[in-house]
């Protein structure tokens, strides 16, 4: 299957609003809720994973800055009816793996990696959006005749070595290995092996009803999928902790590493 191309002469033709009904604007209330609460939390939880203390950047963030940007650039792409854009996963933090130096440690037998430096620059983010923007000029042909198999790979092969020192991967993992072969991590040292276990569980299920509503054959189960993501929230904060203690949540959370 290759990707569905309508040529247009005005790309920058405002949407004939006109045309929707009084019932229809009001429906769009709650999509539109629903699609910013899905941009609020993507932009949020990607730029947290950016600003990790892991990745030792040392200017700090602007979340609300960033926020308003996203807000006033999807404002003006919506009168048009052009894509939106906003931080999204894998791509960012992905980013700024490939601008790092890492090294290997080596700790109790096992090789980990850890970022020495950053290469904080905004020279990588506007030369790869200028990019995007030239392959405008490469529609209909050639990128027509590409398959989107090929860019549902490339994205299967972004999601896979993104969990390259996931946590949650990590301990998925750790139910599969023997106690003694466990690596020193520092929430295995501080947490007991039953409490991870269960903080597992407790995830996998949660991925799970994600993945149902994200990946139901049905438009109005997905339209709840940011509405779910936002019910974790209180998840994490009010049930969970009935399950698990608070100082071994803290360790759990991944603040420390």
């Amino acid at each position: 299957q290759h990707f569905r191309y309508g040529d247009t002469s005005e790309i920058f033709k405002p949407a004939d609003l006109s045309k929707l009904s009084p019932s229809a604007v009001f429906a769009t209330f709650g999509l539109g809720f629903c699609l910013s609460m899905l941009f609020f939390m993507d932009q949020n939880i990607g730029s947290a994973m950016v600003n990790n203390p892991c990745n030792k950047l040392k200017k700090g963030p602007a979340y609300h800055l960033d926020m308003l940007v996203v807000g006033i650039m999807n404002a003006f792409l919506s009168i048009f009816g052009l894509p939106w854009m906003h931080a999204c996963l894998p791509h960012s933090p992905l980013h700024v793996r490939s601008l790092a130096d890492v090294e290997e440690r080596v700790d109790q037998g096992h090789v980990y990696e850890i970022i020495v430096k950053v290469r904080e620059t905004r020279i990588t983010g506007l030369s790869s959006n200028i990019l995007i923007g030239l392959s405008m000029f490469m529609l209909p042909y050639p990128l027509a005749y590409i398959p989107t198999a090929v860019l549902d790979g490339l994205f299967l092969y972004m999601a896979v070595t993104a969990l390259n020192g996931n946590q949650m991967f990590e301990r998925i993992t750790l139910l599969f290995m023997e106690q003694a072969a466990y690596p020193p991590n520092h929430y295995i040292r501080r947490v007991p092996q039953r409490n991870i276990h269960k903080f597992t569980i407790l995830q996998v299920i949660q991925l799970v009803v994600m993945c149902s509503f994200g990946f139901a054959p049905y438009a109005y189960m997905k339209m709840m999928f940011p509405v779910l993501l936002l019910m974790l929230l209180p998840v994490r904060h009010k049930i969970v902790p009935h399950f698990i203690e608070a100082k071994y949540l803290a360790a759990l959370d991944g603040q420390h590493q």
